[in-house]
């Protein structure tokens, strides 16, 4: 079969699309046929060797994988050859075949296509998380969204309409707050060309923001915590912008705000019914259109590279797709 190969740690032109040998389903294992691959920020740390885990190279990157069940390995119930699924394993789904823990995978419902399917669950799914779990943003509070026109932003603009909240929408270019502007966002600020702190400032008659979804870091972050309300949570998903900041701690004592971190993944393994509750409002809204992620690049495998770059060069808004051939 083919796959997007990761032979050894380093950059992305590194990888390669190459022949390997198919996987099997062994004990507690599902193989899965894929038809359809979501680009993910933490892909491109991953081939790297900067992210949380490091598989073993050669791997194939792609954590989220939607296709056909094509064996099921002993002791596996629940899941059958035929099904439309997705694979949320952490590497791996780059690939025209991906063998995931039963555990991993999640039925996808009838109507939902394999694009969507495969770029909803992590940014959605975090998103709620962060949103309701950690934030407990309220209806009437006004939602700080950095990085608004990426997966994870737009997922935040989504969801935070969704809950009631007024949304301010932060993104670097105007043509992303167009995006922004369209999937729903109130007001927009181009934090290139205008200060971020004063802009919120100015938007929320000088109360602030009462929540900050903020998956950019860096130099933002702290603009981010002076903008915040009293009382408010900022929220940290990552640092897209590839420096981690360190935040001068009086802010968050003169504000009484909080700093809450959102880590949907250990979220997922340390309370697997809670997280599949999420999982399957996720897919229920996206089969009705809801939860619809904005995808704006689909790629077939031999391409998979272009879609990597484009994400790593911030180039993508909303999501990007790799695709396998087949029905998608």
């Amino acid at each position: 079969m083919r796959a997007l190969l990761c032979r050894a740690f380093g950059p992305l032109d590194s990888l390669e699309v190459a022949e390997v040998p198919a996987p099997q389903a062994l004990a507690g294992q599902v193989v899965v046929g894929v038809r359809a691959c979501g680009v993910n920020f933490p892909d491109l740390l991953v081939v790297q060797g900067k992210y949380q885990f490091k598989p073993s190279p050669p791997f194939s990157p792609g954590s989220e994988a939607a296709g056909v069940v094509e064996a099921v390995g002993p002791g596996v119930t629940g899941v059958s050859v035929g099904d439309r699924v997705v694979a949320i394993a952490p590497w791996g789904g780059m690939a025209e075949k991906v063998a995931a823990d039963a555990s991993q995978i999640v039925r996808m419902p009838a109507g939902l296509d394999f694009v969507r399917a495969s770029c909803v669950l992590s940014a959605h799914g975090t998103t709620l998380y962060a949103l309701r779990e950690r934030a407990g943003l309220h209806d009437g509070e006004t939602l700080l969204v950095l990085g608004a026109a990426g997966g994870l932003g737009l997922a935040a603009v989504q969801i935070g309409k969704r809950m009631g909240a007024r949304v301010i929408a932060a993104a670097s270019t105007p043509e992303k707050l167009a995006t922004c502007r369209a999937h729903g966002a109130d007001l927009t600020i181009d934090y290139t060309r205008e200060d971020l702190k004063e802009r919120v400032k100015e938007l929320t008659s000088g109360l602030g923001a009462d929540v900050v979804f903020d998956p950019v870091g860096g130099k933002l972050t702290e603009a981010a915590v002076r903008a915040t309300a009293w009382g408010g949570r900022v929220l940290v998903l990552g640092f897209t912008s590839g420096e981690i900041p360190r935040l001068p701690l009086n802010l968050v004592l003169l504000k009484s705000c909080s700093i809450v971190g959102v880590y949907w993944g250990m979220w997922v393994m340390r309370e697997p019914a809670r997280a599949r509750a999420v999982l399957d409002e996720v897919l229920a809204g996206a089969t009705d259109g809801t939860l619809a992620p904005y995808v704006s690049m689909t790629v077939p495998l031999a391409r998979a590279l272009d879609a990597l770059r484009a994400v790593a060069e911030r180039r993508i808004q909303g999501r990007a797709v790799v695709t396998m051939g087949g029905e998608t």
